[in-house]
């Protein structure tokens, strides 16, 4: 009977592969520690500021920082927001105005969710909105903004909540810029472009030139795609509505690769620019809650209601009689019912 030793030249080299392993083991740890604390500042930035309180108090809090309707997120339940997207480019005269504003009721529990655009040239009138005249609805958040940056998001969201009879939760705020970098950074989008696109603003530096057909667009393309209505280069030109369609087919593409995103080494990137790029009223310990559940979140269903509207200029007239369905689809998706006084049941 022969007996088997084992050879030191294997020995060197199990130590040498059990050395390698350890050191990648390693490595990943101290990564997976940096991505969490990167995390963690990310999302310290881009909440809603936490003033310092008593036990019981919140008399010292500004009310614009009050987070309205505000409750621990409970993610079997309902949640509506309003998310928008700005242009902060040089030339855009730093106007702040709401280029995509949406209307998103998510159920959790059922794994579906209704998203309402809003046209941005959409009629506010003065006695809804309580100021000296009319104004499109792409407005407001910059105004407020300009009145006190601390409180825009809250006001802004108090707003639409009143104006619609839908009790907001939360609102976030996205800069286009950020958008463009975040495309970028997932590799792009394979995106059915509609139409032929040009148009051409030496002002801010806008240049969109896209043809018609299935093809992959890099962010700066993305953001074109959503943002093109005019051309002043022979090309058709686009209606709110279409543009509508093709924000939600962006968003609806953009939630399902960052579901099925992997690697921390992709995520650390995009952390930086989310955290760059984005503000919300939510609270930074509610925040932690979605980005944990974020997958358990995603609606599997998503019902986009478009509202079609008229141009009567300088605003998007739509029927009230639609507008009405809309809302109420909202309600619905949120369980949300209004008696005749106006009070959230």
């Amino acid at each position: 009977m022969k007996i088997k030793f084992w050879s030191p030249r294997k020995n060197k080299a199990f130590t040498a592969l059990m050395i390698i392993i350890g050191m990648i083991l390693g490595i990943v740890s101290v990564y997976a520690v940096y991505l969490n604390h990167k995390l963690n500042q990310t999302i310290d930035h881009i909440a809603a500021p936490q003033p310092l309180l008593g036990p019981n108090s919140t008399a010292d809090v500004p009310a614009g920082l009050r987070p309205m309707n505000h409750h621990t997120i409970d993610l079997d339940k309902p949640l509506t927001f309003l998310l928008t997207a700005v242009d902060e480019r040089e030339g855009s005269e730093g106007s702040l105005n709401t280029d995509v504003m949406m209307l998103i009721s998510v159920n959790p529990a059922t794994h579906q969710a209704t998203v309402v655009s809003i046209p941005r040239d959409l009629e506010v009138r003065a006695e809804d909105s309580g100021l000296d005249s009319s104004h499109k609805a792409n407005y407001f958040y910059a105004y407020f903004f300009n009145q006190n940056k601390n409180t825009a998001l809250s006001q802004t969201k108090k707003l639409f909540s009143d104006l619609y009879q839908v009790p907001i939760d939360y609102m976030a705020v996205i800069n286009f810029d950020g958008f463009r970098k975040l495309i970028d950074q997932l590799g792009g989008m394979k995106v059915q472009v509609d139409m032929d696109m040009k148009y051409r603003d030496e002002s801010d530096g806008t240049n969109i030139n896209l043809t018609k057909g299935l093809q992959h667009l890099n962010g700066k393309q993305v953001l074109d795609f959503i943002r093109y209505r005019k051309s002043n280069l022979g090309t058709e030109e686009s209606s709110d509505l279409a543009r509508n369609q093709r924000e939600q087919l962006v968003l609806n593409q953009l939630m399902d690769q960052l579901t099925s995103l992997n690697g921390v080494t992709a995520w650390g990137k995009l952390l930086d620019i989310i955290g760059a790029s984005v503000k919300t009223d939510i609270p930074a310990d509610e925040l932690r809650k979605f980005t944990t559940s974020y997958k358990s979140l995603k609606p599997s269903n998503v019902n986009y209601i478009h509202l079609n509207g008229e141009w009567e200029s300088p605003y998007i007239v739509v029927k009230q009689q639609e507008l009405e369905h809309a809302i109420a689809a909202l309600r619905e998706q949120s369980a949300i019912s209004i008696d005749s006084r106006g009070t959230t049941n």
